[in-house]
Formats: C-alpha cells, structure tokens, sequence
C-alpha cells in the first residue's frame, strides 16, 4: 500500500501527469508487492476502456466541439442577454447564463470556459470590467458545464458506481441552477459596488428574435434526455444523436464548418478522448490494486469506527474532495475515490444519484481551486493575465460555490426530485 501511494503522490510532486503517476504506481505494485504477472497492467487497462457506456465521451466531445465551431456561441449569448442583460453588472449575468446554456450543450467545463470567454471577455473589458472579475467569474461559471446535463464526468461516475446516467443526467438540473444562481447573485453584489453597467433592457420582440436565433441548439439537451426518458436510445446512443444532430446544425444549417474544418475537429476530439480514456485506464488498474488489498474494506472500516454520524461522514468526504480537487484531475479522482466510499455511503443510506452529483458540484469547485484549477488557468489564458491575479476574485466566487454545494449535501431533495418525478 505504501509503495501505491508513495510512487503515485511522489510521481505528482515531480511534475509526472497523473495519467502516468497512476499507471506507474500500479506498476511498481505488481514490480516489488506481488507475484501477478506484469501483463496484467496491460490486460487490467483494456479493460477499464472496454465500456459501451464509455463511448459517449467522445461523442459529447464532438457534439460540443461542433457546436463551438458553428456559429452556436454568440446565438446562445444574444439569447442571454436578452433575458438579463439589463440586471446591475449585465455582462456578468449574461457570463452566467450562457456558461449554463453552452454546458448543456458541450458536456465539458473546459470547453464552456474556452468557448463563451474568447466572446465574452473583449466585450466585458470594453465595458469596464476588471480583467481578474471576468476571469475569475469565466472559470466558476463554465465549471457548470460539469453540472449541467449531459455532463461527460456523469458517464464516468455513472459507469464507476454503476448507477443510471440518465438519472444522473436529472439530478444535476437543479444543482446547476441553484450553483449558477449563487454565482449571479454574488456578480449582482460586485456590480452594485463596483458600477459595473447594465445592458439596455430588451422588449418581447427581441427576446422571441433571440429565442428563435437560439432555439435549434438549444434542442439539443432535450432531445438528449428526452430520447433517454423515453428509452428512445441509451447515453452512449444519446451521444451519437448529439454529434449527429450538431453535424447538421453546423455544416448544413449554418454552414459554419467545412469539410476539412471537420477532419481537422474530429481530430482534435481523437486526441482529447484519448487522453481522458488513458485516465480511466490507468486509474482502472489502480482500483484493481486497491480491490485486491482490500483497501475500500479497510477504509470503510475505518471511518465507520470512527463515526457512523451521516454529518460528520458528508463533512470529511467532501474536504477529501475539495483538497484533492486542488492537485488531482477530476476524473482520476472519480475513479479512485468511488470504489473506496461507494460502500460506505451505501451503509448510511446516501442515494447513488445524490452521491454523484454532489461529488460534481464538489469537483467543479475544485476545477478553480489553485494551484491545479483547470478551468480557472483557462479562463486566465483565455484573459491573457498572470493566474495569480484572478487569486483576489476567486475565493468569494468559491465561497458561492461551496454555500451551493452545502444546500445539496443538507438537502437531497434538490438533486433527488426530478429524477424520482420522471423515472420513478
């Protein structure tokens, strides 16, 4: 075990990325702890990726990617800021908003981040925005992408707790809401006190104008979880409907990608997921070793002698999240953390779909947690200003975040109810 851990960790300290820091940790398990063959790091990776369910990574990756190229973003953002534009801070709001529209398209924070900043942030600076305000508000809002459904880390823990992603997919409707709200709420706040302006406030013609400039992309979530309520088609299917119908919203309806323009997409998206499915296979191997030394056993019995208290379990857990969230990428923490506290939130009583939502609220907080903060060094980059300077604005957009994520752990309901109301 410590010889697990100690190369992991040790290998992270050194800068190694963690895809490899995991596969070399199990490796040298298998080198100095045990007599399985050295073949199974090979044989335990397939098969962490040897998963239908998996294949709808990729195909949300180039349903988002589509998207981002067809001329979607700046239709979802006039949408926006025709509903909120003329609030204290307009530009801010409209941030918000379209962050939230976009992640129910794109299924990914990095990619809401990069797609609504490279518009929204010129336009904010040309109103009188700090550059750190905007970044720092960029970051936590396109980390709701991860939230919002279809989510790309809901497939993953849907298949690592073995529960439903089109529940899954449901119960994080409201938790993006309500994370989103706390995020506006909080940019009315600074907009109050800084003289951030407002936007002329739009009439009902402009808003249906907006609307209807909006409506086909906006298709794309219902179409998604309506296909999957209806048992039309699967999540993984759901994913091939989404890049198929984006395909046609961008080449033929838009017009915005070419041919070569799409080969060059298709690419991108290859290398992206390849990249994301190497994470699961390493990581795969190292829930392997930890099943193997009972680990999960041991820590369940563990903090269970510790406490049987649901508070003070929720409490622990979710720090855990929130230190990790700071140094780790957030599907390796998926995929080793589930095995070992899936059992033990099963024993107190906590709903799987309730467990899996919480923890993507609790790891977009840690996407704009320093110093790892993925979506936050994206939203600097996409700024052009040092990753520092954003440090100022992020915490009280994180404290945002974490009174959010505190209504959900207290109150299950929010992520249970539409989930129980529409598959029972």
């Amino acid at each position: 075990m410590l010889t697990l851990l100690g190369v992991m960790f040790g290998a992270v300290i050194l800068g190694v990325p963690i895809a490899f820091a995991i596969a070399a940790s199990g490796t040298a398990y298998l080198l100095f702890e045990s007599t399985v063959p050295i073949m199974v790091v090979a044989q335990r990776m397939v098969v962490g990726v040897d998963s239908f369910t998996l294949l709808a990574i990729p195909l949300f990756l180039l349903a988002g990617a589509l998207m981002a190229e067809g001329d979607i973003t700046p239709r979802i953002m006039r949408f926006a800021s025709s509903l909120v534009g003329h609030i204290p801070g307009g530009m801010a709001m409209v941030m918000v908003t379209s962050c939230m529209l976009f992640g129910a398209i794109s299924g990914s924070g990095v990619a809401d981040v990069a797609a609504i900043g490279s518009i929204m942030l010129p336009a904010m600076k040309e109103q009188g925005y700090k550059k750190p305000f905007s970044a720092a508000l960029l970051g936590c809002a396109g980390s709701l992408g991860t939230i919002i459904p279809p989510s790309i880390i809901m497939v993953v823990l849907g298949v690592s707790m073995g529960a439903s992603i089109g529940k899954l997919f449901l119960g994080g409707i409201l938790p993006g809401l309500l994370t989103g709200g706390a995020l506006m709420l909080l940019s009315y706040v600074f907009a109050i006190r800084d003289h951030y302006p407002r936007l002329p406030k739009a009439d009902i013609k402009e808003v249906f104008d907006s609307f209807k400039g909006a409506i086909l992309p906006l298709l794309t979530p219902g179409i998604i979880i309506g296909g999957i309520l209806k048992g039309v088609f699967t999540a993984t299917e759901a994913g091939a409907v989404a890049a198929f119908y984006a395909l046609v919203l961008s080449m033929f309806v838009y017009r915005k990608v070419t041919p070569s323009r799409l080969l060059k997409i298709c690419l991108e998206v290859a290398l992206t997921s390849s990249v994301v499915l190497f994470i699961i296979a390493a990581a795969n191997l190292f829930g392997w070793v930890l099943t193997v030394e009972d680990i999960p056993q041991k820590v369940a019995a563990a903090i269970l002698s510790i406490s049987h208290n649901y508070w003070i379990i929720m409490i622990l857990f979710n720090l855990l999240l929130l230190a990790l969230g700071m140094f780790m990428e957030t599907i390796a923490i998926v995929i080793i953390l589930v095995p070992i506290f899936l059992p033990i939130m099963l024993q107190l009583g906590v709903d799987p779909i309730h467990l899996g939502v919480m923890m993507c609220v609790n790891l977009a907080i840690g996407a704009n947690t320093p110093p790892l903060g993925v979506d936050l060094i994206t939203a600097c980059k996409v700024a052009d200003i040092p990753y520092e300077d954003s440090f100022r604005y992020i915490t009280p957009f994180l404290g945002a975040m974490i009174l959010a994520l505190i209504l959900i752990i207290a109150f299950p309901g929010i992520v249970t109810f539409i989930p129980n109301l529409l598959m029972g």
